[in-house]
Protein backbone atom coordinates (compact mmCIF):
# COMPACT_ATOMS: atom_id res chain seq x y z
CA UNK A 1 0.00 0.00 0.00
CA UNK A 2 1.08 3.83 -0.01
CA UNK A 3 1.97 5.78 2.25
CA UNK A 4 -0.65 7.73 2.09
CA UNK A 5 -3.75 5.05 2.68
CA UNK A 6 -1.27 3.53 5.71
CA UNK A 7 -0.74 6.17 8.15
CA UNK A 8 2.77 6.27 9.26
CA UNK A 9 2.68 7.69 13.07
CA UNK A 10 5.99 7.87 14.08
CA UNK A 11 7.92 11.15 15.03
CA UNK A 12 9.18 13.22 11.18
CA UNK A 13 6.70 10.55 9.57
CA UNK A 14 6.06 13.56 7.09
CA UNK A 15 10.17 13.55 6.19
CA UNK A 16 10.47 10.11 6.06
CA UNK A 17 7.57 9.59 3.30
CA UNK A 18 9.17 12.16 1.09
CA UNK A 19 12.20 9.25 -0.26
CA UNK A 20 15.90 9.80 -0.87
CA UNK A 21 14.97 12.77 -3.81
CA UNK A 22 12.31 14.15 -2.03
CA UNK A 23 14.60 14.65 1.19
CA UNK A 24 17.31 16.26 -0.72
CA UNK A 25 14.41 18.66 -2.49
CA UNK A 26 13.93 19.28 1.01
CA UNK A 27 17.19 20.50 2.17
CA UNK A 28 17.70 22.74 -1.06
CA UNK A 29 14.54 24.61 -0.51
CA UNK A 30 14.71 25.09 3.45
CA UNK A 31 18.33 26.67 2.98
CA UNK A 32 16.97 28.37 -0.31
CA UNK A 33 14.40 29.85 1.85
CA UNK A 34 16.15 30.13 4.86
CA UNK A 35 18.69 32.26 3.46
CA UNK A 36 16.31 34.30 1.09
CA UNK A 37 15.18 35.30 4.46
CA UNK A 38 19.05 36.41 5.73
CA UNK A 39 19.01 38.83 2.59
CA UNK A 40 15.73 40.18 3.09
CA UNK A 41 15.79 40.98 6.78
CA UNK A 42 19.22 42.80 6.61
CA UNK A 43 17.11 45.56 5.45
CA UNK A 44 14.86 46.28 8.24
CA UNK A 45 17.84 46.00 10.66
CA UNK A 46 20.09 48.48 9.15
CA UNK A 47 17.06 50.47 8.35
CA UNK A 48 17.98 53.42 10.84
CA UNK A 49 21.77 53.48 10.41
CA UNK A 50 20.53 53.92 6.19
CA UNK A 51 18.14 56.21 7.02
CA UNK A 52 20.92 58.11 9.13
CA UNK A 53 23.77 57.63 6.37
CA UNK A 54 21.55 59.26 3.42
CA UNK A 55 19.41 61.39 5.21
CA UNK A 56 16.20 60.02 4.08
CA UNK A 57 12.48 60.45 5.67
CA UNK A 58 11.02 57.50 7.37
CA UNK A 59 8.36 57.73 3.63
CA UNK A 60 11.65 56.48 2.02
CA UNK A 61 13.27 54.26 3.98
CA UNK A 62 9.71 52.23 3.80
CA UNK A 63 9.52 52.91 -0.07
CA UNK A 64 13.08 50.42 0.11
CA UNK A 65 11.09 47.73 1.45
CA UNK A 66 8.18 48.64 -0.59
CA UNK A 67 10.45 48.26 -3.77
CA UNK A 68 11.91 45.26 -2.92
CA UNK A 69 8.37 43.31 -2.22
CA UNK A 70 6.73 44.81 -5.32
CA UNK A 71 9.86 43.73 -7.72
CA UNK A 72 9.53 40.50 -6.20
CA UNK A 73 5.95 40.32 -7.22
CA UNK A 74 7.83 39.93 -10.97
CA UNK A 75 10.66 37.46 -9.90
CA UNK A 76 7.77 35.57 -8.12
CA UNK A 77 5.37 35.38 -11.29
CA UNK A 78 8.54 34.80 -13.88
CA UNK A 79 9.86 31.96 -11.66
CA UNK A 80 6.20 30.18 -11.34
CA UNK A 81 6.71 30.44 -15.27
CA UNK A 82 9.75 28.87 -15.60
CA UNK A 83 9.03 26.33 -12.42
CA UNK A 84 6.50 25.03 -15.08
CA UNK A 85 8.40 25.30 -17.99
CA UNK A 86 11.99 24.34 -17.33
CA UNK A 87 11.49 22.57 -14.18
CA UNK A 88 11.73 23.65 -10.10
CA UNK A 89 15.21 22.81 -9.52
CA UNK A 90 17.06 25.38 -12.23
CA UNK A 91 14.34 27.87 -11.20
CA UNK A 92 15.49 27.53 -7.81
CA UNK A 93 18.90 27.84 -8.69
CA UNK A 94 18.64 31.02 -10.89
CA UNK A 95 16.48 32.42 -7.64
CA UNK A 96 19.33 32.09 -4.92
CA UNK A 97 22.05 33.19 -7.76
CA UNK A 98 19.77 36.66 -8.40
CA UNK A 99 19.34 37.56 -4.52
CA UNK A 100 22.55 36.69 -3.35
CA UNK A 101 24.39 39.20 -5.90
CA UNK A 102 22.28 41.98 -5.49
CA UNK A 103 22.12 41.63 -1.91
CA UNK A 104 26.16 41.99 -1.89
CA UNK A 105 25.69 45.34 -4.51
CA UNK A 106 23.69 47.13 -2.18
CA UNK A 107 26.50 47.28 0.21
CA UNK A 108 28.42 49.03 -2.51
CA UNK A 109 25.53 51.85 -3.19
CA UNK A 110 27.10 55.73 -3.14
CA UNK A 111 23.93 56.89 -3.10
CA UNK A 112 20.18 56.05 -2.04
CA UNK A 113 18.77 56.01 -5.78
CA UNK A 114 20.90 53.12 -6.54
CA UNK A 115 20.26 51.43 -3.58
CA UNK A 116 16.98 51.40 -4.29
CA UNK A 117 17.86 49.91 -7.48
CA UNK A 118 19.87 47.32 -6.25
CA UNK A 119 17.08 46.80 -3.53
CA UNK A 120 14.54 46.29 -6.53
CA UNK A 121 16.83 43.64 -8.64
CA UNK A 122 17.32 41.87 -5.30
CA UNK A 123 13.91 41.45 -4.89
CA UNK A 124 13.45 39.84 -7.98
CA UNK A 125 15.28 37.07 -6.48
CA UNK A 126 13.78 36.89 -3.58
CA UNK A 127 10.14 36.57 -5.09
CA UNK A 128 10.93 33.81 -6.93
CA UNK A 129 12.95 31.23 -4.66
CA UNK A 130 9.56 30.38 -2.62
CA UNK A 131 7.75 29.99 -5.91
CA UNK A 132 9.95 27.27 -6.71
CA UNK A 133 11.13 25.92 -3.64
CA UNK A 134 7.55 25.67 -1.98
CA UNK A 135 6.28 23.86 -5.24
CA UNK A 136 9.33 21.39 -5.19
CA UNK A 137 8.63 20.08 -2.24
CA UNK A 138 4.66 19.94 -2.23
CA UNK A 139 4.91 17.65 -4.90
CA UNK A 140 7.36 15.41 -3.39
CA UNK A 141 4.67 15.75 -0.07
CA UNK A 142 2.43 12.69 0.86
CA UNK A 143 -1.77 14.59 0.55
CA UNK A 144 -1.35 13.35 4.39
CA UNK A 145 1.82 15.46 5.77
CA UNK A 146 1.63 17.83 2.83
CA UNK A 147 0.86 20.75 5.06
CA UNK A 148 3.16 19.96 7.99
CA UNK A 149 6.06 19.54 5.50
CA UNK A 150 5.74 22.72 3.29
CA UNK A 151 5.53 24.57 6.59
CA UNK A 152 8.71 23.21 7.70
CA UNK A 153 10.37 25.15 4.27
CA UNK A 154 8.39 27.98 6.08
CA UNK A 155 10.27 27.66 8.99
CA UNK A 156 13.59 28.25 7.29
CA UNK A 157 11.76 32.06 7.12
CA UNK A 158 12.71 32.33 11.00
CA UNK A 159 16.45 30.59 10.88
CA UNK A 160 17.46 33.06 8.28
CA UNK A 161 15.47 35.98 10.44
CA UNK A 162 17.86 34.53 13.56
CA UNK A 163 21.02 34.10 11.94
CA UNK A 164 20.26 37.97 10.04
CA UNK A 165 20.18 39.62 13.68
CA UNK A 166 22.55 37.76 15.19
CA UNK A 167 24.84 38.76 12.20
CA UNK A 168 23.64 42.17 13.26
CA UNK A 169 23.73 42.79 17.08
CA UNK A 170 27.83 41.51 16.09
CA UNK A 171 28.62 44.15 13.42
CA UNK A 172 27.00 46.73 14.47
CA UNK A 173 28.91 46.64 17.89
CA UNK A 174 32.00 45.69 15.66
CA UNK A 175 31.98 48.33 13.04
CA UNK A 176 30.94 52.20 12.97
CA UNK A 177 26.86 52.98 11.73
CA UNK A 178 28.23 54.00 8.54
CA UNK A 179 30.03 50.82 7.51
CA UNK A 180 28.07 48.42 9.06
CA UNK A 181 24.92 48.58 7.20
CA UNK A 182 27.34 47.93 4.23
CA UNK A 183 28.89 45.29 5.86
CA UNK A 184 25.90 43.54 6.37
CA UNK A 185 24.64 43.56 2.93
CA UNK A 186 28.11 42.13 2.10
CA UNK A 187 27.46 38.99 3.78
CA UNK A 188 24.38 38.24 2.06
CA UNK A 189 26.78 37.39 -1.22
CA UNK A 190 26.97 34.13 0.80
CA UNK A 191 23.98 32.13 -0.06
CA UNK A 192 25.48 31.76 -3.77
CA UNK A 193 27.38 28.59 -1.96
CA UNK A 194 23.99 27.12 -2.11
CA UNK A 195 23.74 26.94 -5.98
CA UNK A 196 26.45 23.93 -5.70
CA UNK A 197 24.61 22.07 -3.24
CA UNK A 198 21.32 22.31 -5.17
CA UNK A 199 22.61 21.26 -9.12
CA UNK A 200 24.33 18.44 -7.34
CA UNK A 201 21.45 16.52 -5.47
CA UNK A 202 17.88 18.32 -6.27
CA UNK A 203 15.82 17.32 -9.05
CA UNK A 204 12.20 17.68 -9.88
CA UNK A 205 9.91 15.25 -8.68
CA UNK A 206 9.26 12.11 -11.18
CA UNK A 207 6.32 12.61 -11.82
CA UNK A 208 5.59 16.33 -12.24
CA UNK A 209 8.80 15.92 -14.52
CA UNK A 210 7.05 13.92 -17.02
CA UNK A 211 3.60 15.64 -16.71
CA UNK A 212 5.73 18.80 -17.61
CA UNK A 213 6.96 17.43 -20.56
CA UNK A 214 3.53 15.76 -21.89
CA UNK A 215 0.80 18.71 -21.23
CA UNK A 216 1.13 21.48 -24.24
CA UNK A 217 -0.29 24.11 -22.14
CA UNK A 218 1.69 24.70 -19.04
CA UNK A 219 3.08 28.06 -17.24
CA UNK A 220 0.62 30.58 -19.14
CA UNK A 221 -1.37 33.37 -16.90
CA UNK A 222 -4.14 32.70 -19.35
CA UNK A 223 -4.47 29.53 -18.28
CA UNK A 224 -4.89 30.74 -14.39
CA UNK A 225 -7.43 33.42 -15.51
CA UNK A 226 -10.03 31.40 -17.64
CA UNK A 227 -13.31 30.29 -15.63
CA UNK A 228 -13.15 28.89 -12.23
CA UNK A 229 -9.26 28.85 -12.11
CA UNK A 230 -9.80 32.69 -12.89
CA UNK A 231 -12.07 33.17 -9.49
CA UNK A 232 -9.52 31.24 -7.55
CA UNK A 233 -6.70 33.30 -8.75
CA UNK A 234 -8.37 36.35 -7.81
CA UNK A 235 -9.35 35.56 -4.24
CA UNK A 236 -6.29 33.51 -3.61
CA UNK A 237 -3.93 36.80 -4.49
CA UNK A 238 -6.57 38.54 -2.40
CA UNK A 239 -5.90 36.57 0.72
CA UNK A 240 -1.86 36.61 -0.05
CA UNK A 241 -2.39 40.77 0.04
CA UNK A 242 -4.32 40.67 3.31
CA UNK A 243 -1.70 38.41 4.79
CA UNK A 244 2.16 39.43 3.36
CA UNK A 245 0.72 43.58 3.98
CA UNK A 246 -0.36 42.57 7.77
CA UNK A 247 3.38 40.79 7.77
CA UNK A 248 5.51 43.03 6.28
CA UNK A 249 4.34 46.07 8.27
CA UNK A 250 5.90 44.06 11.07
CA UNK A 251 9.30 42.89 9.57
CA UNK A 252 9.72 46.35 7.95
CA UNK A 253 9.37 48.47 10.90
CA UNK A 254 9.46 46.72 14.30
CA UNK A 255 13.25 46.92 14.28
CA UNK A 256 12.99 50.93 13.92
CA UNK A 257 10.15 50.67 16.90
CA UNK A 258 11.96 49.47 19.53
CA UNK A 259 15.00 51.51 18.99
CA UNK A 260 13.15 54.58 18.32
CA UNK A 261 9.48 54.64 19.94
CA UNK A 262 11.03 51.96 23.26
CA UNK A 263 14.20 53.38 22.51
CA UNK A 264 16.20 49.99 23.05
CA UNK A 265 19.92 49.85 22.36
CA UNK A 266 21.29 47.50 19.42
CA UNK A 267 21.78 44.89 21.95
CA UNK A 268 18.30 45.13 23.34
CA UNK A 269 16.52 45.04 20.15
CA UNK A 270 18.55 42.24 19.41
CA UNK A 271 17.11 40.34 22.52
CA UNK A 272 13.77 41.58 22.09
CA UNK A 273 13.92 40.20 18.27
CA UNK A 274 14.89 36.98 19.95
CA UNK A 275 11.59 36.18 21.48
CA UNK A 276 9.40 36.99 18.11
CA UNK A 277 12.09 34.82 16.06
CA UNK A 278 11.47 31.78 18.68
CA UNK A 279 7.65 32.27 18.17
CA UNK A 280 7.93 32.84 14.77
CA UNK A 281 9.76 29.21 14.59
CA UNK A 282 7.27 27.28 16.63
CA UNK A 283 4.71 28.88 14.94
CA UNK A 284 5.60 27.52 11.31
CA UNK A 285 6.08 24.87 12.09
CA UNK A 286 2.82 23.98 14.63
CA UNK A 287 0.47 26.31 11.86
CA UNK A 288 1.48 23.40 9.60
CA UNK A 289 0.28 20.91 11.77
CA UNK A 290 -3.12 22.87 11.97
CA UNK A 291 -3.58 23.02 8.32
CA UNK A 292 -3.54 19.31 8.35
CA UNK A 293 -5.78 18.71 11.35
CA UNK A 294 -8.15 21.72 11.33
CA UNK A 295 -7.76 22.69 7.63
CA UNK A 296 -6.18 24.89 5.55
CA UNK A 297 -9.36 27.72 5.94
CA UNK A 298 -9.93 27.50 9.90
CA UNK A 299 -6.61 27.60 10.38
CA UNK A 300 -5.61 31.17 8.42
CA UNK A 301 -8.76 32.34 9.94
CA UNK A 302 -7.40 31.51 13.75
CA UNK A 303 -4.54 33.18 13.05
CA UNK A 304 -5.20 35.87 10.87
CA UNK A 305 -7.83 37.04 14.11
CA UNK A 306 -5.34 36.60 16.70
CA UNK A 307 -2.45 38.27 14.59
CA UNK A 308 -5.24 41.56 14.41
CA UNK A 309 -5.19 41.67 18.10
CA UNK A 310 -1.72 40.96 18.91
CA UNK A 311 -0.92 44.05 16.60
CA UNK A 312 -2.87 46.62 18.40
CA UNK A 313 -1.97 44.78 21.93
CA UNK A 314 1.79 45.09 20.82
CA UNK A 315 1.89 48.87 19.87
CA UNK A 316 -0.70 49.81 22.50
CA UNK A 317 1.55 48.43 25.17
CA UNK A 318 2.48 51.86 26.98
CA UNK A 319 6.01 53.46 27.56
CA UNK A 320 8.01 51.65 30.48
CA UNK A 321 6.61 48.53 30.44
CA UNK A 322 8.97 46.79 27.95
CA UNK A 323 8.73 43.24 30.04
CA UNK A 324 5.44 42.99 28.51
CA UNK A 325 6.99 43.74 24.78
CA UNK A 326 9.13 41.30 25.52
CA UNK A 327 6.84 38.84 25.99
CA UNK A 328 4.05 39.57 23.51
CA UNK A 329 6.78 39.24 20.92
CA UNK A 330 6.78 35.16 21.59
CA UNK A 331 3.14 35.00 20.71
CA UNK A 332 3.28 38.02 18.36
CA UNK A 333 5.91 36.00 15.93
CA UNK A 334 3.62 33.02 16.23
CA UNK A 335 0.63 33.57 15.07
CA UNK A 336 1.80 35.97 12.38
CA UNK A 337 4.12 32.84 10.89
CA UNK A 338 1.72 30.18 11.49
CA UNK A 339 -0.87 32.10 9.15
CA UNK A 340 2.00 30.95 6.42
CA UNK A 341 2.26 27.59 7.00
CA UNK A 342 -0.41 26.92 4.84
CA UNK A 343 0.13 28.62 1.84
CA UNK A 344 2.63 26.36 -0.42
CA UNK A 345 0.52 23.56 0.25
CA UNK A 346 -2.50 25.30 -0.17
CA UNK A 347 -1.89 27.03 -3.05
CA UNK A 348 -0.82 23.93 -4.58
CA UNK A 349 -3.68 22.37 -4.33
CA UNK A 350 -6.28 25.24 -5.95
CA UNK A 351 -4.07 24.73 -9.31
CA UNK A 352 -3.64 21.58 -11.95
CA UNK A 353 0.43 20.38 -12.49
CA UNK A 354 0.43 22.44 -15.77
CA UNK A 355 -0.33 25.57 -14.30
CA UNK A 356 0.68 24.99 -10.84
CA UNK A 357 4.06 26.80 -10.85
CA UNK A 358 2.18 29.88 -12.38
CA UNK A 359 -0.70 30.26 -10.33
CA UNK A 360 1.31 29.46 -7.00
CA UNK A 361 4.01 32.37 -8.16
CA UNK A 362 1.06 34.39 -9.42
CA UNK A 363 -0.75 34.41 -6.70
CA UNK A 364 1.73 34.50 -3.73
CA UNK A 365 3.80 37.68 -5.66
CA UNK A 366 0.78 39.27 -6.87
CA UNK A 367 -0.40 39.33 -2.64
CA UNK A 368 3.26 40.67 -1.77
CA UNK A 369 2.97 43.14 -4.45
CA UNK A 370 0.30 45.07 -3.21
CA UNK A 371 0.66 44.26 0.38
CA UNK A 372 4.23 46.01 0.08
CA UNK A 373 2.07 48.98 -0.05
CA UNK A 374 1.41 48.75 3.79
CA UNK A 375 5.03 49.42 5.11
CA UNK A 376 5.15 52.75 2.75
CA UNK A 377 1.89 53.25 3.94
CA UNK A 378 2.94 53.15 7.70
CA UNK A 379 6.45 55.33 6.80
CA UNK A 380 4.42 58.31 5.80
CA UNK A 381 1.83 58.27 8.82
CA UNK A 382 4.57 57.63 11.34
CA UNK A 383 5.27 61.31 10.64
CA UNK A 384 2.50 62.24 12.46
CA UNK A 385 1.45 59.31 14.10
CA UNK A 386 4.57 57.64 15.73
CA UNK A 387 5.81 54.17 14.19
CA UNK A 388 4.03 52.23 16.91
CA UNK A 389 0.57 54.31 15.52
CA UNK A 390 1.38 53.56 12.64
CA UNK A 391 1.48 50.00 12.36
CA UNK A 392 -2.08 49.66 13.12
CA UNK A 393 -2.51 49.71 9.42
CA UNK A 394 -1.25 46.30 9.47
CA UNK A 395 -4.29 44.54 11.30
CA UNK A 396 -6.40 45.41 8.67
CA UNK A 397 -4.63 43.00 6.39
CA UNK A 398 -5.70 40.36 8.18
CA UNK A 399 -9.42 41.17 8.13
CA UNK A 400 -8.90 41.40 4.09
CA UNK A 401 -7.70 37.73 4.23
CA UNK A 402 -10.21 36.40 6.17
CA UNK A 403 -13.21 38.17 3.75
CA UNK A 404 -11.28 36.84 0.78
CA UNK A 405 -11.17 33.16 2.43
CA UNK A 406 -14.93 32.92 1.39
CA UNK A 407 -15.08 32.31 -1.54
CA UNK A 408 -12.44 29.98 -1.67
CA UNK A 409 -12.59 26.04 -1.25
CA UNK A 410 -11.05 23.90 1.25
CA UNK A 411 -8.69 21.49 -0.29
CA UNK A 412 -7.23 19.58 2.80
CA UNK A 413 -6.44 15.94 1.80
CA UNK A 414 -5.99 16.82 -2.18
CA UNK A 415 -4.33 14.39 -3.94
CA UNK A 416 -1.65 15.99 -6.60
CA UNK A 417 -1.96 14.51 -9.67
Amino acid sequence: MSTDTVPDTRPFAWFRTLGPKGKRAFVGSFGGYGLDSYDFQVLPLGMVAISAYFGISSGQAGLLSTVTLVMSAVGGIGAGILADRIGRARTLMASVLVYAVFTALCGFAPTYELLLVFRGLQGIGFGAEWAAGAILVAEYASSQYRGRTVAFIQSAWAVGWGLAVVVYTVVFNLVDPDLAWRVLFWTGALPALLILYVRRNVTDSPKTEASRTKEKQRGTLRGIMRGKLGRTTFFASLLATGVQGGYYTLATWIPAYLKTDRQLTIVGTGGYLAFQIAGAFVGYITGGYFTDWLGRKKTFVLFAVLSAVLIVGYTAVPVGADTLVLLLGFPLGFCTSAIFSGFGAYLAELYPSALRGTGQGFTYNLGRAVGSLFPTIVGFLAVTMGIGGAMIVGAFGYGVAVIALIWLPETVGTELE
